[in-house]
Formats: C-alpha cells, structure tokens, sequence
C-alpha cells in the first residue's frame, strides 16, 4: 500500500495553491526550460506533535509525535502506535523523541531521542516482516546534552549505508563551551557510524578524522549550531543541511554527495556568511550556500529535501525547506553546489516542524501544531 496515493482516503486539502514558474535546474539537470509548477497541502493525518517521519517497508510512512510514539500512515491516516518511549522521555526544552530511520533494507529500525536525564540516546530495532522487534532494542550511541536546547538529534542513512547524526552545540545561547569550533566533542557535529559493524557501532575507515588524535573518529562534519534537520538528495547524494541560527541569520549548507567530510560550517565563529561576534572567519570555513535575514523569512530554518518524486514535474530537482516561525514553503533551484533561483510555493504549513519523504520521492509536511500534510499538484 503507498500511503501517497490519491484516494478517498484524504482527510482534508488545505487550499492554499501556487501557480509558478519555476526552473528545475539542479547539478544533473538543464535550466533552460521553465515549467508551471502548481501544488497544495492536502492533509492526511493528525497526530500529537509530529515531529519527524521515515520511509517504511512495504511503501509506508511512519511518523514519530515527540512524547515518544511512532505510528504508521495508513489511507485513514495514522494507526496505533507501534512504539511507545514515552514513560523513557520528557518534553522540556527541546528534548523529546527527535527523530527515526530505517536502514536500507529495512531489517533495522533507529530511534533518537534524549532521555529522562536530557542524554541524546540513539536506540536500534531488529524489524522482521515490517514489524518492530522489541526484545532486540539496544543503545547504540549516546551523548549527554549540558543543556535541554539544541539537541538536534535527526538521523538518517546515507547513500554510502552508514548512520548520520545531527547534534547541536549543547546549548545555551552563543556557544558557551565552544563546542562547535571543537574536534574533542560530538557536539555541534555531523556524525558518521557504521552501527552494526560492531559492538555497539563501528567507526567507518574513511572518515575524516579517523587518524587525528586529537579528534573525535565519528565526525563527518563540524561548525554547527542546531542541524535540526537534513537530508541526502535521493539522486546526486548531496547533503543538505538546515542549520538554525542564533540571532540574525539561518542557513542551509551543502555538500557534494563526492565529499570525503571533514566540512567545517564556521559556527560559533561564524553566523552564515557574518562573523559572529566579531570572531575571525576560520580559514577552511565552508560557507552556506543559502542563508536568510530573521527580520525577513523567519525564525528557525527547518531543512527538507531535494524534490525526486514523480507527481510535480515542475518541482524536480529543487530543495525544499521551510521555517518554523513562517510555515511557508519554500524552494531553492540549485545547479552544482550553487543556488540559481529561489521560489515562495505559496503554500503555508503552519508551525513547520519536518518534512518527510516517502520511499516514491513524494514530501509530507508536519506540523508540531499536529497536521501531516503531503505536497500535490494542484
């Protein structure tokens, strides 16, 4: 069952609609023809704060409400829960069940979240026949959080078949302990694990810092404040990274789906491309290639995903992103690591909170409000 099928399943449409002409240039695509891009919000589900979502097995979509539970999409919207956390996590701050994965043959299941002392814990499931294992939970990442801000705490598998994991800069305000300046630390980080290559994860030999003693091996990537949430396009295998912002500036960062990590964002030396606090630009500072002023867009970027589905021809190749302040959905037209347009879908989701995309290439759009929202053609 593809749960992203136009039925009479659909609960709603919210009819905010966009006719625009929108480029599809991207690194593998031409910019020379334009076409007419037309799209809307249908709502399917209502669930208690959504708060992040995954492709599943057998072409469904299951979305984690931050107290602690997962369920399913189904076409009369979400079903029981298939998990529940919620007596082993707290909603203070910004702590919660932060986010969920499944490697590529769905045989394991990933959950992140911070537990009842705010410690960032990533758990694994054994997943037979699309069904969770629960006797075979175990831990196999944790970090403890000074703060109850900036936990980041998405995770995602990568084209290359290793776990990534976001982690903010610890928290507080300005990054005190200048976490995400430093190698010694998983915060302010990108990570990159291999977890069943050992007991309990492997560290995988390519990574940048492996030989670095003065380093941490997991690190991908460096210089961020809050990557609350980022991506790999389904195609190329550029990450995509939506990196909020202190006071004036959010930015999304990219990376070529050829990088071999070692990306050093600038934060907190940097806000965007600003210096932040007068603090000298480092040397290998590798600056967003979009970023947008808060008395413009918003308040908080929540990053999405590069548009690989086949329902919206007009939206191919294009990053999608929004803002949890603004709600609007926005894309950006990239050719080769370069953004070459931008575009308001006039489409607004409310308090923004995710995207999702489903194993087709089609987006859902959550709101922390409680809407599960899918991106159609008009």
């Amino acid at each position: 069952m593809k749960v992203h099928t136009r039925s009479s399943a659909i609960i709603g449409t919210i009819c905010l609609i966009a006719s625009l002409a929108l480029t599809t240039a991207s690194a593998d695509e031409p910019d020379t023809e334009r076409q007419q891009a037309k799209v809307m919000l249908t709502q399917v589900a209502t669930a208690k704060n959504p708060i992040a979502g995954a492709a599943g097995p057998g072409g469904t979509v299951w979305i984690a409400e931050r107290a602690g539970t997962v369920r399913v999409l189904g076409e009369r919207g979400l079903g029981s829960p298939v998990l529940d956390i919620s007596r082993e996590t707290t909603v203070d701050g910004e702590r919660g069940l932060l986010g969920i994965a499944f490697d590529k043959d769905f045989k394991h299941f990933y959950i992140s979240f911070t537990n009842l002392e705010g410690t960032s814990t990533i758990d694994e499931f054994a997943v037979k026949r699309g069904k969770i294992q629960p006797e075979t939970r175990r831990t196999v990442l944790t970090q403890t959080q000074p703060y109850s801000n900036h936990n980041g705490g998405d995770i995602r598998f990568g084209p290359d078949g290793y776990l990534y994991i976001a982690f903010g800069d610890g928290g507080a305000g300005g990054d005190p302990h200048g976490y995400g300046q430093n190698l010694d630390t998983l915060l302010g980080k990108m990570l990159r694990i291999d977890p069943t290559g050992g007991k309990p994860y492997a560290i995988p030999p390519d990574n940048p810092f492996v030989n670095d003693p003065n380093a941490k091996d997991e690190i991908w990537a460096y210089g961020l404040r809050n990557p609350w949430r980022f991506s790999f396009d389904a195609r190329t295998g550029d990450m995509l990274i939506g990196d909020v912002g202190q006071n004036d500036w959010e930015e999304i960062d990219w990376a070529s789906g050829r990088s071999k990590g070692g990306e050093n964002y600038g934060w907190s030396q940097m806000e965007g491309t600003h210096p932040f606090r007068g603090r000298p630009e480092p040397a290998n500072h590798v600056p967003p290639v979009y970023e947008y002023d808060r008395n413009g867009l918003g308040c908080s970027v929540t990053g999405g995903y590069v548009y690989r589905g086949d329902e919206i021809p007009g939206l191919k190749g294009q990053y999608l992103f929004s803002d949890y302040c603004d709600g609007t959905v926005r894309a950006l037209q990239m050719r080769n690591g370069k953004v070459t347009g931008q575009s308001d879908l006039g489409v607004n989701g409310g308090e923004v909170i995710s995207f999702v995309q489903d194993g087709d290439g089609e987006l859902y759009v959550l709101a922390i409000g409680g809407s599960v929202s899918r991106i159609d053609p008009a």
